[in-house]
């Protein structure tokens, strides 16, 4: 189970193989943060348990994908607290950890520094995953680490490890990385600054083009709000309108993804800012052309960002 929206592919990434059903808690971009995000969880428990669909686990994204923002330490506590009463197991993606590029907004704590005894759970619950593709702009390594307690869960890793593990090529460029502090730390402060330039670039023109956005400190990607230029409501379902306005994107050579994070409202889309300068200047000068060319009626708003604060 997991709130929305939220990194799209974890129902491939879980159901394809292993048969996992995702199910999503009714949550919105603005209060999937709030610590009261528990009480979503047990609505979302007890629809599913009303299917016969019993709920095992809790996964976060922390930074979140594609919010680009963080979860503040009372919430993790509840929802730690929330698996505890359960007995459900807490997962949390930490991949985008140390991608935080500004505190104007909540910084990132793991879920590692919430001790058991604060959060009210068997430690052998909670589980945090994290890789090098994220942080360290390295997809091609393939290299990721988890974190557990659970003997159980380590011997049950232990049994497929030898059919998946990394290549020793990966494994050598992952340790001359990470042992060489001087260079981690130079890198990681590098990639902040370069993050945080880009960010202040690409939300300034979405503001240009009075596109909402959801304000952010982490990752590389902001969360824009598209559904003022959808077709008419009677034009289709939802699906099919955030499709028809993605192909006037796709038309002018831009490519969103529609309906990727299982979000409630229609129309918000993740724009990926992590490029040259030059590269996310045409982009949005393609997007702006895209939804002045639309064949439905332009909107008559004038929007500037969602200001939301997290405490």
């Amino acid at each position: 189970m997991t709130s929305r929206p939220v990194y799209g592919r974890f129902e491939l990434d879980f159901g394809n193989e292993m048969g996992v059903e995702v199910v999503y808690a009714d949550t919105t971009p603005e209060n999937c943060f709030d610590a009261d995000v528990v009480d979503r969880f047990e609505e979302a428990m007890a629809r599913a348990a009303e299917r016969g669909v019993k709920v095992r686990a809790v996964m976060i994204v922390n930074p979140n994908n594609p919010l680009g923002r963080c979860y503040p330490r009372e919430t993790l506590v509840e929802i730690m607290k929330f698996c505890g009463r359960h007995r459900i197991h807490l997962i949390s993606d930490e991949i985008y950890g140390l991608s935080v590029f500004s505190d104007d907004l909540t910084t990132f704590t793991s879920v590692l520094s919430v001790t058991p005894e604060e959060g009210m759970i068997d430690p052998d619950l909670v589980h945090v995953e994290y890789g090098l593709a994220k942080d360290f702009a390295a997809p091609g390594l393939r290299l990721g680490a988890l974190v557990s307690r659970n003997r159980a869960l380590h011997d049950a890793f232990k049994s497929v490890v030898r059919f998946h593990s990394p290549a020793g090529p990966s494994v050598a460029i992952a340790s001359t990385m990470l042992e060489n502090r001087a260079w981690h730390d130079e890198f990681i402060a590098l990639s902040r600054g370069k993050l945080k330039g880009a960010y202040e670039f690409v939300t300034g023109m979405l503001r240009s083009l009075g596109i909402e956005y959801l304000e952010a400190n982490a990752g590389y990607f902001v969360y824009t709000n598209l559904g003022p230029w959808l077709p008419p409501k009677e034009s289709g379902t939802d699906q099919e309108r955030e499709f028809a306005l993605a192909q006037k994107l796709v038309d002018k050579g831009v490519f969103l993804h529609p309906g990727e994070e299982h979000c409630l409202e229609p129309g918000w889309f993740r724009v990926v800012y992590s490029q040259d300068e030059g590269v996310v200047r045409e982009g949005m000068r393609r997007i702006g052309q895209a939804l002045k060319e639309l064949p439905w009626a332009a909107p008559k708003v004038s929007v500037q960002r969602s200001n939301v604060q997290v405490t």
